[in-house]
């Protein structure tokens, strides 16, 4: 059997800990073959509560991280493997403003691009994850060229795995011509309400701490996946997986080795439901 290729985008301004390690551990113990990006091609960092068994979750009253847990976070940080990696910016074209003289022409070499960048480079991977914590909501949940990598392994007809909120890239990822999201009458987990902080947990790289997420990533899920889908969130279970192919969807940190197991055996087994 060919080994199994996963691109993991990472936020460069911070990643939870474990939401890397439980889909990286996994992979690795498969045998896979992992690439990292980035949006702007920076090193990604893990963020400083993940790596702390001390730290003690405020909606939950406990702590998440085991020492075990937190002692590979601060190994993988300190990793050269987090170095160098793929630069979304230079991989996927920026879509053109609708004032351009030349939009036409702008659009039509914009979508030309971008299959390019599909053919060429992403089509080599077998599945994407995107990795949760407090950083995506800054640099990946709107950004443009990670809705386009998703949009083109949904093309692809390929696995895509995402956790906590960084599943709200997958309710944005859309294509113009629609503007429908591609979890539209899908079944997905994410960070549910009672699980939300009223004070971040912080980016690096930034002097500001924007105190509670910015939004409820469970009102966006369950207005994103329609009448017909819906936002699954186990409330008071300890973890929630939620397979709807090609989506394979995490709620949160105790989630992450149960996501990286599932998107092995949609993988390996070709798993189409899991969780609802």
């Amino acid at each position: 059997m060919a080994k199994k290729n996963i691109l993991i985008v990472l936020s460069e301004y911070g990643f939870w800990g474990e939401e890397l390690i439980g889909p990286l551990d996994t992979f690795d113990k498969a045998g896979y073959t992992v690439t990292f990006a980035t949006p702007k091609g920076k090193r990604a960092p893990a963020l400083p509560p993940s790596m702390d068994p001390k730290y003690v979750d405020p909606p939950l009253g406990k702590s998440v991280t085991s020492k075990e847990v937190a002692d590979k976070v601060k190994a993988i940080d300190k990793s050269p493997r987090l170095d160098n990696p793929l630069d979304i910016s230079k991989l996927m074209p920026e879509m053109p403003y609708f004032c351009s003289a030349t939009l036409i022409r702008d659009l039509e070499a914009y979508y030309k691009a971008r299959e390019k960048a599909k053919n060429e480079v992403l089509a080599k991977f077998d599945a994407l994850l995107l990795v949760g914590g407090s950083g995506p909501i800054v640099d990946m949940v709107n950004n443009q060229r990670v809705h386009d990598i998703i949009l083109c392994f949904l093309q692809m007809d390929k696995p895509i795995g995402a956790e906590c909120y960084g599943v709200a890239c997958l309710a944005f990822a859309r294509e113009l011509e629609s503007r429908k999201s591609i979890i539209w009458g899908k079944h997905v987990t994410g960070h549910c309400k009672e699980y939300d902080y009223h004070d971040g947990t912080g980016f690096m790289g930034t002097d500001f701490n924007i105190g509670p997420p910015p939004y409820p990533l469970e009102y966006i899920l369950r207005d994103a996946t329609g009448p017909d889908g819906a936002y699954i969130g186990n409330f008071g279970k300890e973890t929630s997986v939620i397979v709807d192919y090609p989506f394979i969807t995490g709620r949160s940190t105790p989630d992450s080795y149960l996501t990286g197991q599932k998107m092995v055996e949609v993988l390996e087994k070709g798993l189409k439901r899991f969780g609802w």
